[in-house]
């Protein structure tokens, strides 16, 4: 059975508020144990109005205090935005308090915009053009300290916290082979390099002594609900916010409506249709369908599924039927 994981991007919904979407993310995480998922992973973006995960370490923090047993982690931490050593300062430190659960998935994009990407890179000379070095600066602190080492992070030094690399083209899979690093590519909003990069990451993987096999997941996203009418009205707010997002007018996660007829232009429509194709829409059957008709055609290892749903209700819905259906645990 392929495990299943959840990428959550604590959204803020229309009329509601940062703190409200953390104390949901929170609720998720705690079913998402109880149904029988594998990891909860929280995603860094910055200067977004609908999304409250920025500091993603601490909220890791709060999702691992208040769970007990599913791994949680970033999807990822966008390493060019920090320096090495407080990544491994800020998941030593997790790891210190949450041993065994807690995983470090790197990016190597900015997840903003410019303005906002300087403002977070004040005083590093770091960018993406470093991010191999930076990967590997951040590898060796973790490993245990060396006699007269000068720079340690503590904690930090001497844990294993599982890398993984993160990726929507082809350079983290060529980085993630050639380190013998887990690989996930971000499929749920760019998926065209998608059957590409996995076949590059298994076919050039070098064994290491954090991986002895390829070990590659894909994020997709989902929307379950009763029927697929129902499902495909709820999958309208992402619809709605990634038109915003394009338009340069991001916000909140706004609430499904009846149809997106006259929501968008034909060039928006067919935008939002390719960066969301392998979207999964429906019923319990249609996801069931859609499910196995894309572990089959990829083969991947793990599948993490994320999906931002206005009303809380009907997201832990959403989650509970890819669970059921996939069979890993009981989920009501």
């Amino acid at each position: 059975m392929v495990p299943l994981s959840i990428l959550d991007l604590s959204p803020i919904v229309q009329g509601g508020t940062a703190a409200e979407a953390l104390r949901r993310t929170l609720d998720l995480a705690r079913q998402a144990e109880r149904w029988g998922y594998r990891r909860f992973w929280l995603a860094e973006h910055h200067n977004m109005p609908g999304i409250a995960s920025a500091a993603t370490a601490v909220a890791i923090a709060h999702v691992a205090a208040g769970t007990s047993t599913i791994r949680v982690g970033s999807g990822g931490v966008m390493l060019p935005n920090h320096a090495p050593l407080v990544i491994a300062e800020q998941f030593g430190t997790l790891e210190s308090l949450f041993p065994g659960r807690i995983d470090l998935g790197l990016g190597r994009a900015p997840g903003t915009d410019p303005l906002t990407a300087r403002a977070l890179r004040r005083g590093l000379v770091n960018s993406a053009d470093t991010f191999p070095q930076d990967v590997m600066e951040l590898q060796a602190y973790f490993r245990p300290a060396e006699p007269g080492q000068a720079v340690r992070a503590i904690p930090g030094a001497g844990l294993s916290v599982p890398i993984w690399l993160l990726g929507s083209s082809l350079f983290s899979a060529h980085l993630a082979a050639m380190l013998g690093l887990p690989y996930a590519f971000a499929s749920h909003f760019a998926p065209d390099d998608l059957a590409e990069a996995l076949q590059l990451y298994r076919g050039e993987f070098r064994p290491s002594p954090e991986l002895k096999r390829p070990y590659a997941a894909a994020a997709v996203g989902i929307c379950a609900a009763g029927t697929d009418a129902e499902a495909a009205r709820l999958f309208t707010s992402i619809q709605q916010s990634f038109v915003n997002l394009r338009r340069g007018t991001p916000g909140p996660l706004p609430p499904p409506v009846e149809s997106m007829e006259g929501r968008w232009t034909a060039l928006e429509k067919g935008g939002v249709d390719h960066a969301f194709r392998e979207a999964i829409v429906g019923s319990p059957a249609t996801v069931k369908r859609g499910i196995a008709e894309f572990l089959g055609r990829t083969g991947i290892d793990e599948l993490i599924v994320t999906g931002a749903v206005f009303d809380h209700a009907a997201r832990l819905r959403s989650f509970a039927i890819v669970a059921q259906v996939s069979g890993i645990g009981q989920a009501r």
